[in-house]
């Protein structure tokens, strides 16, 4: 009873906490602007199938999408045991489903265990790529410090949580073939991987020791469970949930077509009316002043590009594709998300600590992103192509550059010339209209 109370309370405390986080993170994204991404619902489901579920875009480089798919795969049928651990803590039982099931359920069990197998080959792998070997992208600037230990914990858990899940089935496995298992009877579990590794690992425990063991397993198991959800949040590996929503509202349009600001759009519209007085009293519920042009801070951004920030796996895949980066121009399309998350953190965690009106005088553009990155993009859309969720850098870097342009008139002296001539001869060239022709002579 005393260990039924304290896994009820355990999971109480564990999932309370996850969602609180969950409730602060999602105000955070409702502080981005309103985008309507409501449309083509089936196309949305198919491309969330094929991109989040699927791994599609992971499978442009083969080696590490397979290991990552293990992984992914292992994760998924190891929470499918979740549902029986709750339920044996809740109960008191022991492998609530074992008598209902049947094969299936040995069948289960050892598709989790060869899955976990490969998903600790996997771990390893990619524990020697982040600290052995000099991959490039992830020896960069903004991977250094927590980035880099993130990564490195998630995989330290993985390997203690599929070592506490063969302590617990070895152990349990042991004493079944004695006969002093919690299930009654007496034989073997026939687990594709324990009824092997059981006999040369455990058969030398006595019985209470081999109990001992497979509790500790068992507790282990849950412990790192709760542990990683509620680490889950401040992980760049929450991508492991947003990774469906974002997919699912990510942009299908061609990429390269650009949105029209509504702000923009809407005073353009009043100049073409010839019955819009500028002087006149603002409507019940309109603004006086147009919206900022562009963004600024994250608020100015929409609430897709602050779901995007909160997806980035910080994999640098964008990074490694952008020709800005690759020839040595300051831009990094992961720092960029990464900017935008570490800012919208900030600002959430003001707000609810000195109220919704709460400004601190900084912001996205100027001290987390300086302009020297984002006039570097060539807005070739490069990194949305290679984000394996759906992210788009981009929209946030058109964003800023349109609030510099339109809010503060600064662009590079090239742009400036290239806007000059356009205005003056309908062309980015130094030549009248009249002479634009000429070439044709030639």
């Amino acid at each position: 009873m005393i260990s039924q109370l304290l896994f009820i309370v355990l999971l109480v405390v564990g999932f309370g906490f996850f969602s609180f986080n969950i409730s602060k993170i999602r105000k955070n994204i409702s502080l981005g602007k309103p985008l309507d991404r409501s449309d083509n619902k089936a196309q949305r489901i198919k491309t969330t199938l094929l991109v989040a579920l699927g791994q599609k875009k992971m499978f442009q480089r083969i080696v590490p999408a397979l290991l990552h798919l293990f992984i992914y795969v292992a994760f998924l049928f190891t929470s499918t045991e979740l549902i029986e651990i709750i339920a044996d803590g809740i109960s008191g039982s022991h492998r609530f489903f074992l008598n209902k099931l049947g094969w299936i359920y040995v069948l289960l069990i050892s598709t989790i265990e060869v899955l976990s197998v490969l998903a600790f080959i996997s771990t390893l792998y990619f524990l020697a790529r982040r600290n052995l070997l000099q991959v490039p992208r992830f020896k960069m600037s903004e991977m250094t410090g927590w980035p880099k230990l993130d990564g490195n914990i998630i995989l330290y858990l993985e390997i203690v949580l599929l070592v506490c899940v063969f302590t617990m089935n070895g152990a349990d496995e042991a004493l079944f073939l004695q006969g002093k298992s919690h299930v009654a009877g007496s034989g073997s579990f026939g687990f594709l991987i324990s009824s092997f590794t059981a006999p040369y690992f455990f058969n030398y425990f006595d019985v209470e020791t081999l109990m001992i063991l497979e509790r500790v397993g068992w507790w282990g198991h849950i412990l790192v469970v709760f542990g990683f959800l509620n680490y889950l949040p401040y992980s760049k590996h929450f991508h492991i949930i947003m990774a469906f929503p974002n997919t699912y509202f990510s942009n299908l349009n061609n990429k390269g077509a650009f949105n029209n600001l509504s702000s923009v759009k809407e005073e353009v519209l009043k100049m073409f009316d010839p019955n819009f007085d500028p002087y006149a009293t603002p409507k019940e519920g309109e603004a006086s002043v147009p919206d900022r042009f562009g963004a600024k801070d994250v608020q100015d951004l929409t609430w897709k590009s602050l779901m995007d920030a909160y997806t980035c796996t910080e994999c640098g895949r964008c990074t490694s594709a952008c020709p800005a980066s690759q020839t040595g121009k300051l831009l990094s399309p992961r720092k960029i998300i990464m900017d935008t998350r570490d800012r919208l953190e900030e600002v959430g965690a003001n707000k609810r600590k000195n109220g919704p009106d709460f400004k601190d005088k900084k912001s996205l553009l100027g001290d987390y992103i300086t302009e020297e990155e984002i006039w570097a993009c060539t807005s070739c859309n490069a990194c949305v192509q290679e984000c394996p969720v759906s992210i788009d850098p981009l929209s946030i870097i058109i964003d800023l550059r349109r609030y510099l342009v339109m809010e503060e008139s600064k662009v590079p002296s090239e742009l400036a010339g290239m806007l000059t001539n356009i205005e003056n001869n309908g062309a980015p060239w130094q030549f009248a209209q009249a002479d634009r022709n000429n070439w044709v002579d030639e």
